[in-house]
């Protein structure tokens, strides 16, 4: 395959390698030594969430390096640059975690920024921390450049007495540990050894969520997430990914075309399926605001519904990643929901095939032990619902995989942010049987919606996790269990009904019926609403401020601009 094959003069690239009046910026082309050969090839962004802030980022750089060789050998100009990315199981529990979802836009602004800035024709993406995955992909529908996603890798399991282990083993240990049932020794040989080394965390959390997300809504190579990070294969799907994104300038299959709204409920259906993440529930609305396509809350909550949970997948479940990506990956869980007629198999692919005969090309393992047969699921609704009702008319999301109580209902104990909830479970200040509640933690509130895992994992540790209720308009880790509903919207910022609640008023949960209900009169209600005030947050300046005044409801993927049904033109297309 040489150059030859591709014309620039379509191509954004061309806007700075192509005529007389770019000699001044083929210049700083051949000062990084590059050839007239080379730069007239279509030039292909390699964007890398890379860096030392956690494991999960820091094999990124490395395979992004071998997606180069791939670019080269399909006869593109790879281009490398890097984004950001908050941690979240270093950013948990604190105000760092305000920063989290934020981050998401700043990836996928970011991205945006250097891929237009610098007109690349194509992207390939690796990320590993939770919310890179997303923003990467909400930048490649927003630019609609061919684009394919690679996800870094899980970490392989902890060994702590003669069991697998996660980081979650931990949070739930200082739980454990605050209500004396866990000596500080055992708590310090735990934390040196339940994450091995590089890799995103191993359960099906955030990261390996959206990594299956990816797979399922066609904008990853066929089974190429669930590898690993310290497995040599991800060097051979750096490669590919390289080669194959050339096919796709080639071919000008772009994301749009690929992620239809079809596609996005084939990745609904796999989140529901593995007992995926709630905060899927705000990335796939978020995602499809890039490509122009109403998704939102309840749109996913109505496919969650009705979808078998057939991946016994931590938290809920048994395995971790590497264990699906031995029993077959996604594809082998894909091909169980098609056979039932769960998915549609006419979506385009980035193999330029469909999803159907990507499956096609998959044989059922009947031995293996991770992924059951839709026909005999685990549950026969999904391990992730929505909930509406008077507490939350803009619906409200909790993960069920593995739990066995579905309906709660108690007073009400309420805190207005998570520090003070924390300290409340840690001072073993919380009784059995009612239902905690953390508000002004919204998108706009927070501000940044911040995750909850380590409050919830202490409840766990205390031997409260389904003796209790949580309810929030912040969000939850994907490692969270338990009964835990995010999302709750209205925010209370917003003056939405959590707003309103007090101590001891009786709030109904009902997963099965997926309602969620303040049992307080309309009128007291009214009266409440008149002496409500709005809250000031702590932030006057900075990202975080601007994020505030930005940023919309959680129902629509707390999204912070108007998407692609606002936009004038197609980057892809300039």
């Amino acid at each position: 395959m040489t150059a030859s094959r591709f014309d620039k003069s379509s191509l954004p690239s061309r806007h700075v390698s192509v005529g007389p009046e770019r000699a001044p910026h083929r210049s700083y082309y051949y000062a990084m030594g590059l050839t007239e050969e080379e730069i007239m090839r279509p030039f292909v962004g390699v964007v890398s969430a890379g860096n030392d802030s956690a494991p999960c980022n820091i094999a990124l750089d490395a395979q992004a390096d071998v997606c180069r060789e791939g670019v080269l050998a399909g006869g593109g100009l790879p281009r490398r640059f890097n984004t950001i990315t908050v941690t979240d199981g270093i950013a948990m529990g604190h105000q760092g975690m305000k920063s989290s979802l934020v981050s998401r836009e700043v990836i996928a602004d970011s991205i945006e920024l250097s891929v237009r800035g610098h007109c690349y024709d194509a992207l390939v993406g690796f990320a590993g921390c939770d919310k890179s995955l997303p923003g990467m992909m909400m930048a490649m529908l927003r630019l609609n450049v061919p684009s394919i996603f690679v996800y870094g890798g899980s970490i392989l399991p902890g060994r702590f007495q003669e069991r697998d282990v996660t980081v979650v083993d931990v949070f739930e240990a200082v739980g454990r540990f605050a209500a004396g049932n866990c000596p500080i020794a055992e708590l310090k040989e735990l934390e040196r050894v339940a994450c091995p080394g590089q890799g995103a965390c191993g359960g099906q959390y955030t990261a390996n969520t959206m990594a299956c997300v990816a797979e399922a809504i066609g904008l990853s190579l066929p089974n190429s997430n669930m590898a690993p990070a310290p497995y040599a294969s991800r060097a051979d799907v750096a490669w590919a990914a390289g080669q194959q994104v050339m096919e796709l300038i080639g071919s000008n299959l772009r994301p749009r075309t690929i992620c239809t709204r079809e596609a996005f409920e084939n990745a609904a259906r796999v989140v529901a399926a593995t007992g995926g993440s709630t905060n899927a529930a705000l990335h796939l609305p978020a995602m499809a605001n890039e490509a122009g396509i109403d998704f939102d809350l309840f749109d996913v909550a109505e496919i969650f519904r009705s979808t078998p949970y057939i991946a016994d997948l931590k938290p809920g479940g048994r395995y971790v990643a590497k264990d699906m990506y031995e029993a077959g990956g996604v594809y082998m869980l894909m091909k169980t929901l098609l056979a039932e007629g769960l998915l549609n198999g006419d979506c385009i692919t980035v193999t330029g095939k469909t999803l159907g005969e990507n499956i096609a090309e998959i044989t059922w393992n009947p031995d293996q032990k991770v992924i059951y047969d839709a026909r005999a699921p685990l549950s026969p609704t999904g391990g992730v619902v929505g909930l509406r009702g008077t507490l939350a008319p803009e619906g409200a999301i909790v993960k069920i995989a593995g739990m066995k109580r579905l309906q709660f209902s108690g007073p009400a104990r309420v805190f207005d942010c998570e520090e003070d909830a924390f300290a409340a479970v840690e001072a073993r200040q919380i009784a059995e049987g009612c239902v905690i509640v953390i508000r002004y933690e919204g998108p706009k509130g927070g501000p940044g919606m911040r995750e909850m895992l380590s409050t919830t994992a202490a409840l766990y540790g205390q031997g409260l996790g389904e003796k209790v209720a949580l309810i929030t308009d912040g969000r939850f880790s994907g490692a969270t269990r338990g009964f835990c509903i995010g999302h709750v919207g209205p925010e209370a910022a917003v003056g939405g009904p959590i707003a309103l609640v007090e101590d001891g008023d009786i709030i109904r949960i009902d997963a099965e019926a997926g309602s969620i209900d303040l049992e307080v009169s309309a009128d007291v209600l009214a009266a409440r609403c008149a002496q409500w005030q709005m809250r000031e947050h702590d932030y006057g300046s900075g990202a975080i401020w601007r994020y505030s005044n930005t940023v919309g409801p959680a129902v629509k993927g707390a999204v912070t601009h108007p998407g692609a049904k606002a936009e004038k033109f197609v980057f892809a297309d300039i």
